[in-house]
């Protein structure tokens, strides 16, 4: 297929460089399952990279109805496999009829952490995930404890995916170019189907802390309806948010939740 003619949509900016576009769809595997979903195929960049894999069966998701016609018009598609609708509505159990699915995409940046907390709320049927996003936000995500970066959405995915970041994609390949660097990452589904305490409290918790991460959490975390005293001496106390793991945010959830009283 001819290079793509690229465009500007919903914060999108698209691929003009087919070699990274391919480097992308390599990227992703399909280790324990076929089915993949591309989310925002807009022109079809990425798209005739995976559609030629035959070790995939594709699904697209594409809001833009515009897009939708060319790519009805410039690729050739099984039937029902492209679906116009908005992705963040849709409910995923039965895209593959229940079986699980990877996702892969050039992900919109101003709506991509709506995409993981989707996705997370799905977590269960995706095994994977391949996407280009901000570069800042990628390092974000597979940032680890002890780094400026290390966040709240960073410690939700990483709680039930090992995260890498793979490369760096720079702003001239785009058109039109954006005003920051991407960057491509890795998303691989761990053994942790649910975690050891209270996830709605772990969330809480999480959200709580950093919220003023410069604080530590003796102060931050006052703000959880729990008995304080009972946990004035923990260890955690004197720590910031962004220097505990995933690990010990689950013990620091269940050491809460064991103070508060029905």
């Amino acid at each position: 297929m001819d290079k793509v003619k690229a465009k500007k949509h919903l914060g999108q900016h698209f691929l003009t460089d087919l070699q990274i576009s391919k480097r992308i769809a390599d990227s992703l595997t399909s280790g324990e399952t076929s089915n993949a979903l591309e989310i925002g195929p807009g022109m079809g960049v990425l798209t005739q990279f995976l559609l030629v894999r035959e070790d995939l069966k594709m699904k697209l998701v594409e809001i833009d109805t515009e897009s939708v016609e060319y790519l009805k018009k410039n690729f050739k598609l099984e039937e029902n496999s492209l679906i116009e609708a908005d992705f963040l509505k849709m409910n995923l159990t039965d895209l593959f009829e229940g079986d699980k699915f990877n996702v892969v995409g050039n992900f919109p940046y101003n709506i991509s952490s709506q995409i993981f907390f989707h996705i997370l709320d799905y977590r269960n049927l995706v095994p994977e995930v391949v996407c280009m996003l901000q570069r800042e936000v990628a390092h974000r995500l597979a940032s680890g404890p002890g780094t400026k970066d290390y966040g709240i959405l960073s410690i939700f995915l990483q709680a039930y995916y090992n995260i890498d970041y793979l490369f760096t994609v720079d702003e001239n390949v785009f058109n039109p170019p954006p005003k920051v660097k991407s960057g491509v990452i890795r998303l691989v589904r761990n053994d942790v189907e649910k975690l050891d305490c209270d996830e709605k409290l772990f969330r809480t918790i999480v959200k709580a802390t950093f919220n003023q991460r410069r604080k530590t959490i003796r102060n931050s975390i006052r703000v959880v309806k729990f008995d304080y005293e009972k946990l004035a001496s923990h260890r955690f106390m004197q720590m910031r948010p962004e220097q505990l793991s995933v690990a010990d945010f689950v013990e620091l959830t269940k050491a809460v939740e064991s103070t508060i009283t029905m």
